[in-house]
């Protein structure tokens, strides 16, 4: 057959790659180029926080010493760097687990463990249960192996586990865990409470699945008290544990080193890392050695320069959204993170409005309905404070609002 054509040659493609579909954020981002945007897409850290000259620093110490070049330049365990995972052992107690370094794997940002435990656990038609909205990420590296997705519910849901079981066996398949982002969740930036992690590791219980907790943002917290982590409230043992943590420097430091880790009980860990050996053999050692350096020499100091820079950011959008937003919108207020999502009231649809604010009003955000697994959700948008600079989110705000008045006014 020949499958070649006009746009190049393409082969018979594997059925998981229907489902693959590129990134709505990855895409937008692409807007930061264009001059005047004002730019609310993408939930990446601001370039003003990476500690350059420290960075400069590790890697000059690291190649001024032929012993460590040698080891840095060179193949690296699977596992990571050992005294990397160490510190992240440390780090980790800090939240209320304890556990050794045969407990973690380094992974190339969190993104690559939330790939691996989509292989490792997700055979096709088998269910994932995820919030609803979503981390649009997780719904990428999970589709791949072709699941079927259920909703966990919110407080007051009636759904019981029988229910959960009941639909993934409808399905043609097994629920296999439940994803959450618990502290300022990607989208939406709300925060689970104790009593709402009780109830998820309750039902992860009676299903016996695992609890995938998804925690990249939560050193950013500007307001309240920090909540226990979902594995900390999972019992003394972190290899009886069925909490699989995923972490990320990302956030913190600079995503451009890709340094993220996987906290979990050993046998997970082992049967992670054999998809590890089978994906890249290791991450580089390199950067590995760089992250150790920041992490010993200034990571309090970091998380405290971020916090200082962004929450400024929450307060400004925050202030301009109840100064501007018309009746009927609606919107989280984040205790930390990166996020706050807006609700549109009904029958808007945010990828046409997306359209219109960036032709009209140089301003970009993320459409909400790309964080559903049913692709519900067409009134829901995704604003970022991480980037744009105090003046320009409350001008962003102002002419959004502006604009979503108008479009108010089409459906009334």
């Amino acid at each position: 057959m020949n499958i070649a054509s006009k746009t190049g040659y393409s082969p018979r493609l594997a059925d998981r790659m229907e489902g693959m579909k590129a990134s709505e954020i990855r895409e937008l981002l692409k807007l930061l180029d264009r001059p005047g945007i004002i730019a609310f897409a993408g939930g990446i850290p601001d370039p003003v926080l990476f500690p350059q000259d420290e960075v400069r620093r590790a890697y000059d110490a690291v190649l001024s010493d032929s012993a460590q070049a040698a080891a840095a330049l060179q193949y690296s365990v699977s596992e990571g760097d050992p005294e990397l995972r160490d510190w992240i052992c440390g780090y980790m107690a800090e939240r209320g687990v304890t556990c050794t370094r045969d407990n973690i794997l380094i992974t190339s940002g969190s993104q690559q463990g939330l790939e691996f435990l989509g292989k490792y656990l997700l055979s096709p038609a088998d269910t994932a249960l995820v919030a609803a909205p979503t981390y649009l990420g997780a719904l990428q590296a999970f589709s791949a192996n072709q699941p079927t997705y259920d909703l966990l519910g919110g407080p007051g849901t009636n759904r019981t586990a029988a229910s959960y079981a009941a639909a993934a066996t409808a399905a043609g398949g097994t629920a296999k865990f439940a994803y959450v982002v618990p502290d300022f969740a990607n989208p939406s930036g709300e925060t689970m409470d104790v009593a709402e992690r009780r109830a998820l590791l309750a039902l992860a219980t009676e299903l016996d699945v695992p609890v995938i907790e998804d925690s990249p943002y939560v050193t950013l917290r500007y307001d309240g008290a920090h909540q226990s982590a979902l594995q900390s409230l999972d019992g003394d043992d972190i290899n009886q544990s069925r909490v699989i943590h995923c972490g990320s420097f990302s956030k913190v430091f600079t995503p451009g080193l890709r340094v993220g880790w996987v906290c979990a009980a050993r046998p997970v860990i082992e049967k992670l890392t054999l998809i590890k050996q089978a994906s890249d053999l290791s991450s580089s050692a390199m950067n590995q050695k760089v992250m150790l350096h920041l992490a010993r020499t200034r990571y309090n100091q970091q998380v405290t320069e971020a916090i200082a820079h962004y929450r400024p950011k929450r307060d400004a959008m925050l202030d301009a959204l109840r100064t501007h937003m018309p009746d009927g919108v609606t919107w989280t207020e984040p205790e930390g993170g990166l996020f706050v999502w807006v609700t549109l009231p009904d029958g808007m649809d945010c990828a046409a409005l997306l359209s219109e604010c960036v032709e009209k009003d140089d301003v970009a955000f993320v459409p909400g309905h790309a964080f559903f697994a049913d692709g519900t959700g067409r009134n829901t948008l995704r604003l970022s404070f991480s980037l744009p600079p105090l003046a320009d989110i409350r001008r962003g705000i102002a002419a959004l609002a502006a604009r979503i008045k108008v479009e108010m006014l089409k459906i009334a």
